[in-house]
């Protein structure tokens, strides 16, 4: 597993729904805020990008010192995006697609009210187990 990972999912909207650091180093809060940054500063360049290709791995779009972000973005302009150290591009690109399989399951809940905040336990324990198995 990568010693620094941080997974957040954006809604077409550019409103965080689900967040989660996944990496096996030490979590302090200035990291993490650091890393919510960078990813957010990422968007921008994720929504040119978004436009100019058909593809959904969108792969390495931005670099931070040694941190990498990694995105994918759904056919409903949702964007899957991970700040990461490691360079097992295979890796990222099967956990995005299997996140993106349990984000259409949680998508096809009734109850879920699309764009909201993904808060069901299930989800969270499911997208580390894949980080730890992928990243």
């Amino acid at each position: 597993m990568a010693s620094t990972a941080c997974f957040i999912i954006v809604s077409r909207n550019d409103i965080p729904i689900y967040e989660a650091e996944v990496g096996s180093a030490p979590k302090k809060e200035e990291a993490a805020h650091q890393h919510q940054f960078i990813l957010h500063a990422a968007l921008d360049i994720v929504q040119d990008l978004a436009w100019t290709t058909s593809a959904m791995f969108l792969k390495a779009v931005e670099r931070f010192n040694d941190l990498v972000v990694s995105v994918y973005v759904t056919a409903g302009h949702t964007r899957l995006m991970l700040l990461h150290d490691s360079r097992n591009e295979d890796g990222i690109k099967s956990f995005f697609q299997e996140v993106h399989e349990l984000y259409i399951k949680i998508l096809l809940n009734p109850l879920y009210l699309s764009g909201s905040r993904i808060t069901s336990s299930h989800f969270d324990t499911k997208v580390r187990a894949l980080a730890r198995k992928y990243l």
